[in-house]
Parts: structure tokens; sequence; C-alpha cells
């Protein structure tokens, strides 16, 4: 009799765990909104030049943000960015008190490997095009706005049906000329590594 009776209880038990990793699974249809904060470094040392002096950009920490859809169980487009980023400005070497903002938007085309799969771990891979406007410039100065390609790597982590924890890192191309007076006095290579971190909440 007790068996009897412990054969269906086996039963529900693995539908219910049958059914809970299948919610898991990425799939089609599937929105997501992501926020964080990331450490964005410009690459190197030498990040252009400013009227004959060598420019280095220095590092920042920011809040950052995203929202995306799944157009089938491994493929999707995601719209991300952050808050201004504050980047402090040295030339030759020496800190010059001066500053600029620079703010960040990408439009990615994910690819998620185990999309439509029972995981845990939702690994992605994306490429798109950047877009970056500069503000806060030196008085007379104007940092043009910069087109460039960008890619990232992420992968979010579930801790229940609907909220990951998120992990990525992204590099991007972005060279933007420096003007003063409507002549060009300089140019700022940024290419910018960012790596951060935060949560994943799907829809």
């Amino acid at each position: 009799m007790r068996k009897t009776r412990l054969i269906p209880a086996i039963a529900l038990a693995a539908g219910c765990t049958f059914a809970s990793q299948a919610a898991l699974a990425y799939g089609a249809g599937d929105i997501f909104v992501r926020g964080g904060i990331a450490k964005t470094e410009p690459e190197g040392s030498d990040n252009g030049n400013l009227a004959g002096s060598e420019l280095t950009i220095e590092g920042e920490r920011g809040f950052t943000y995203g929202l995306g859809y799944l157009f089938t169980d491994k493929l999707g487009v995601e719209l991300n960015g952050s808050e201004k980023f504050e980047h402090g400005l040295t030339l030759d070497g020496a800190s010059s008190g001066l500053s600029v903002d620079r703010m960040p938007v990408n439009l990615m085309a994910n690819y998620y490997p185990l999309g439509g799969l029972d995981s845990r771990v939702q690994p992605y891979a994306g490429v798109g095009v950047n877009y970056t406007r500069f503000s806060g410039e030196p008085s007379g100065v104007n940092v043009e706005s910069s087109y460039g390609a960008v890619g990232q790597l992420g992968v979010d982590l579930a801790v229940t049906d609907n909220l990951m924890l998120n992990g990525f890192a992204n590099y991007a191309d972005v060279t933007a000329d420096i003007e003063s007076g409507g002549a060009q006095v300089g140019e700022a290579d940024v290419d910018p590594v960012t790596v951060g971190g935060g949560v994943t909440y799907r829809f």
C-alpha cells in the first residue's frame, strides 16, 4: 500500500522539478530588463592628443541598464547603455583638472548558445553598433559624437524563474574629433573596455 502511494508522489515531485527547470529555459518571445554597475577603462594610456599634448582618459564607474527581446530561443536584440561616465583628463602625464562626460548607447544582436535548454546558466555573446555622446567638455572645446562597432560577452545565472544575476564585458570602438572654434585641435581614442555586473529580470 505504501509503495502504491509512493509512486504517484515520486511522479508528482519529478513533474514539478521538470516544470521548474523548463521555466528556466530562455525562449522566443522573452523580454528582459537589466541593471547594474560597471567599471569602464579606456584602452591603454595613450588616448589621443589635445592641442599637441598627449591625452590620457581616466577610467570611471557608473550605472548601466538594458532592454532586450528574444526573436528565437537563441537569437535576440538588446538596447543597452549607461549613465554619463565623467572621465578625468591627463595631458602629457600630468593631471589637468579637466574632465569630459561620455554616455554610450549600444544596439546589440545577441546569441544565446543554451537558449531553449533547461539551464540555470545562460551565456550570451553579442555584436552591434555603439553611439557615444560627449558633453561637459572644457570651455571652448567640443568633442564630436562617435559611431563604431561594439562586442560583448555575458552570462545570466538564474536565481528564480524570472530573476537572474548578470555579469558582462564589452569593448567598443570609440574615436572622436576634438574641435575648438570650428577647427580640429585633437582626437580622442577611447576604445573602452567595460566590465560590470547586476541583475536581469525576465518577463
